[in-house]
């Protein structure tokens, strides 16, 4: 089959091995998969992350030294199943998953080697007991989001919002969008949401921010605080030890941008007592002013992944139409199309871009393209 692998920052499409399904095991047709800015960051620095994971878990997620076959956003349908299964599902059924094997030693489904297939590839191995089926009435796409929005999930979670609670969102790529989606659905407002790009800002709008700000032309930190000022004090903040009770509702800012500096930029540019959780996966040394935070009293927070239970949440709610999400998806792609949509991502102005086995590749697409070159 054809799949798409990365190895020495070169992303490129191959033909692999068919997938053999091991006890408990089923075999799907990828039907869609969603490019995520973990993958773009592993491809460019996959050696830092290693680095990373190593240090803090003991485990290097990637064996870099052979090709590793992104995607961990699926939809597929059962094609296949393996010995020991249930089959409770027939065979045609489209199924989202999240991205593990239950194998003796786990799998990270999009992080392992062409023998255990991600998603951007024509089929791939899942675990019976984590399939979960896609009702008739949900589109192929908006299920590609589950993953996506339970990350989202978590770092809202991490938030601990309050009713009188302002959020800002700093970066409008997919995260951040999600992001938004859940802050929407939880039913918090404000929402103010600042990036760069004129159409992740459109974006940000109709994702549900109430104020959306260019930082090239606005602070989004001054914009954050005009909306969170209250003169109720049953509404403000808590004091400080410092400077005492301001005139502010709860301030609490979601870091979804992934590259040094940015959590010194929100810690300098946010209120006092504000919460700060950080769901950008900065591949980078990083470096931010202790004693700035300590003086504001500043609570930052890190987010990673989600817990079985916020996935299944999220599906739940995205099957009961509780999350709008269709406006983050703003293209489909090819196989073939992978390793230059990997290459043009590298100055992102899309949100999220799904890969479609299935689909046509364009004439006169590269099939291999370095990641650190752009197109």
């Amino acid at each position: 089959m054809r799949s798409v692998l990365m190895q020495d920052r070169e992303v490129r499409v191959a033909e692999v091995p068919d997938p053999e399904p091991g006890p408990g095991e089923v075999v799907v047709d990828v039907l869609a998969c969603g490019v995520c800015g973990s993958d773009l960051h592993c491809a460019r620095h996959g050696a830092d992350f290693n680095a990373a994971t190593r240090n803090a878990l003991g485990v290097e997620l990637m064996d870099l030294s052979r090709p590793v076959s992104f995607g961990h956003e699926f939809v597929g349908a059962i094609s296949e199943y393996g010995a020991c299964t249930q089959q409770t599902l027939p065979v045609g059924t489209r199924v989202v998953s999240m991205a593990a094997l239950l194998r003796e030693t786990p799998a990270f489904v999009g992080f392992c080697g062409p023998e255990v297939p991600g998603g951007y590839s024509e089929r791939m191995l899942l675990s019976e007991p984590l399939l979960m089926p896609v009702p008739d009435h949900v589109d192929t796409a908006i299920a590609a989001l589950t993953e996506p929005l339970a990350v989202a999930s978590r770092a809202v979670a991490k938030a601990q919002l309050g009713p009188d609670d302002v959020a800002l969102v700093v970066g409008c790529g997919p995260i951040g969008l999600a992001v938004l989606a859940v802050l929407r659905s939880r039913g918090v407002h404000p929402i103010v949401a600042a990036d760069y790009s004129a159409a992740r800002r459109e974006l940000a709008g109709r994702m549900g921010a109430d104020v959306v700000v260019d930082p090239a032309q606005t602070s989004p930190y001054t914009a954050w605080a005009e909306v969170a000022a209250t003169d109720d004090p049953e509404r403000m903040t808590e004091p400080t030890a410092v400077l005492g009770q301001l005139p502010l509702r709860p301030t609490v800012a979601f870091e979804c941008v992934g590259v040094p500096g940015m959590i010194q930029e929100v810690i300098a540019g946010a209120p006092p007592a504000s919460r700060i959780v950080v769901a950008g996966l900065c591949m980078n040394t990083d470096s931010f002013s202790p004693t700035e935070a300590v003086l504001k009293e500043i609570d930052v927070r890190f987010s990673l992944m989600y817990s079985p239970d916020q996935f299944f949440a999220v599906f739940d709610e995205l099957c009961a139409g509780r999350l709008d999400v269709a406006p983050m998806i703003s293209g489909h792609v090819s196989l073939d199309e992978v390793p230059e949509t990997f290459a043009r991502l590298s100055t992102p102005t899309d949100a999220k871009i799904l890969v479609d086995p299935s689909r046509p590749a364009p004439a006169g697409v590269r099939a291999a393209v370095d990641v650190t070159a752009g197109v």
